[in-house]
């Protein structure tokens, strides 16, 4: 699987500028490569697809956190339990804070701690996955965590 097979699009971010009513943070991920190896990937050790508990989000950025502006990174999705690299796609720092900062908002404006934000994942056979999340890690370019951009929730240790 390459990272050019993902493509992500994010909704529902508007509401915070507007001031609107809360609306989840959706990621959507597109999935155009084949699909059987990203469905192994997907899948625990017991056969059974892997839950929201069970995978990892984390961005890592290529360039100094103090250029954000023209920033880019690797979004990267993790199996939790093996540490094993489920799927990467690429993408800009400016998009990803943008994106944090509503599952930021929209977990203090309805105390959703553990679904802060949804992943659906769409794959070209029509299957779909989907996992809320709560937990969001962002590491600089030389693999720091940068606490105050990542969304980690209230009470955990990392």
């Amino acid at each position: 699987m390459r990272r050019e097979h993902f493509d992500l699009d994010v909704r529902n971010l508007e509401w915070v500028e507007a001031d609107d009513d809360p609306e989840q943070p959706l990621a959507l991920i597109e999935f155009s490569g084949p699909a059987e190896e990203l469905i192994d990937r997907l899948t625990g050790v017991d056969g059974t697809p892997l839950d929201s508990e069970e995978i990892d989000v984390a961005f890592r950025l290529r360039d100094p956190f103090d250029d954000t502006d023209d920033a880019t990174g690797v979004v990267g999705v993790t199996n939790r339990l093996t540490g094993e690299f489920i799927f990467e796609t690429n993408e800009d720092a400016e998009d990803v804070f943008g994106f944090i900062h509503a599952a930021r908002e929209y977990g203090q404006s309805t105390d959703a701690a553990d679904a802060r934000y949804r992943i659906r994942l769409s794959l070209a056979d029509g299957k779909t996955m989907t996992y809320d999340k709560g937990t969001f890690l962002v590491y600089d370019d030389a693999g720091d965590l940068l606490r105050s951009q990542s969304l980690i929730p209230s009470g955990v240790e990392l």
